[in-house]
C-alpha cells in the first residue's frame, strides 16, 4: 500500500514539475481558484465533468490508521452569468460572485457518519455506528482584489448533530483565469459541544461497552490546519487535480481517547473529463 502511495506522489510531481507537457485552458472561470469546480469554460448553460480520485487518508477523525480510497469526482453544473447551480454526488448547491471580490456558496449535503468497522484495529469497538445525516454548508470568500491573489474565507456547517465553523486566509499561485494553478489556505476550525462530542466524545453507555474513559468535550477551538489545492488542464477536456490537507487538533480534542493521533492528514489526486 505504501509503495502505491509513493508511486502516486511521484506521478503528481512529474506532472507538475514538467508543465510544458500540459496544455492550459484559456477560459475564464467563475473565480480563478483551483478549489472551486467550474466546468463551464466561461459559457452559460449546462456543463458536466466526471472522473475519479484516489485518496490516502486517516480512517476516521482522530485515527492513526491510514488507507487508500477511490472516490468519484466532478459534478453537473448550470451557469447563468455569475451564478452556478451544481449537483455533485450527494451535494446540491449554488455559488455566485458579487462585485468581483465576493464568492458566496450554499449547499445541502450529507455527512457519512462513522462506523465501528472504520477501524481495522478495533479502536471503535463498543462506540456504535453513527448514521449518515444531512448538513447545510454556508460559505463566503472575500478577495482583496479582483485577481483573487489573497482572500479571507468563512464557512459554517449546520447539522442535527451540532455546528462547525471555519475561518481562514488563502493565497493563489499562477496567472491563469481558468481555475488552474494552485492555492494554499491557512484555517482555524471551531465547533460547538454537540459537534465535538459526536466525533470525540464518549458517553456512559459507550464507555461501558468500549472500555474507554467517559469523555465530554465543551466545544471551542477544534484545530488549525493547512489545505493545498492544485488543478491543471492536460488538454481541452481532461483535468488533473490534487489536494493535501493537514489538521492539528486542539489540546481538548487530543485528550479524547478516540483521538489516537494529534493530527488528521489527507492527500489525493484524480482526473476529471469535461464533456
Amino acid at each position: 500500500m505504501k509503495k502505491l502511495y509513493y508511486l502516486l506522489c511521484i506521478l503528481v510531481l512529474h506532472c507538475f514539475l514538467f508543465p510544458a507537457a500540459l496544455a492550459q485552458g484559456t477560459e475564464k472561470a467563475l473565480v480563478p481558484l483551483p478549489s472551486v469546480d467550474d466546468f463551464s469554460k466561461g459559457e452559460d448553460g449546462w456543463s458536466l465533468g466526471l472522473g475519479l480520485g484516489i485518496e490516502y487518508e486517516t480512517a476516521y477523525e482522530g485515527s492513526d490508521e491510514f488507507g487508500l480510497e477511490i472516490e468519484p469526482a466532478g459534478s453537473l453544473q448550470w451557469r447563468n452569468g455569475d451564478n452556478v447551480f451544481f449537483f455533485a454526488g450527494e451535494a446540491l448547491g449554488w455559488r455566485g460572485v458579487r462585485a468581483n471580490t465576493w464568492l458566496f456558496e450554499t449547499l445541502l449535503g450529507f455527512d457519512e457518519g462513522r462506523k465501528e468497522s472504520d477501524s481495522d484495529d478495533g479502536r471503535l469497538f463498543g462506540l456504535g455506528d453513527q448514521d449518515e445525516g444531512a448538513e447545510l454548508v454556508l460559505q463566503a470568500r472575500r478577495a482583496f482584489d479582483p485577481d483573487w491573489r489573497y482572500w479571507l474565507v468563512g464557512r459554517v456547517v449546520i447539522s442535527g448533530d451540532g455546528n462547525l465553523g471555519l475561518f481562514g486566509l488563502g493565497r493563489r499561485f499562477g496567472d491563469k483565469s481558468d481555475g488552474t494553478g494552485s492555492e494554499l489556505n491557512f484555517v482555524l476550525v471551531v465547533h460547538d459541544s454537540d459537534y465535538a462530542n459526536k466525533g470525540f466524545g464518549v458517553d456512559s453507555a459507550q464507555a461501558a461497552a468500549s472500555g474507554l474513559n467517559e469523555t465530554r468535550l465543551s466545544g471551542g477551538l477544534r484545530s488549525i490546519g493547512l489545505d493545498y489545492n492544485l488543478r491543471h488542464y492536460v488538454n481541452q477536456n481532461w483535468q488533473i487535480y490534487g489536494e493535501a490537507l493537514f489538521e492539528y487538533f486542539s489540546s481538548e480534542v487530543r485528550d479524547s481517547p478516540i483521538a489516537r493521533s494529534k493530527y488528521e492528514a489527507e492527500i489525493g489526486v484524480g482526473f476529471i473529463y469535461l464533456f
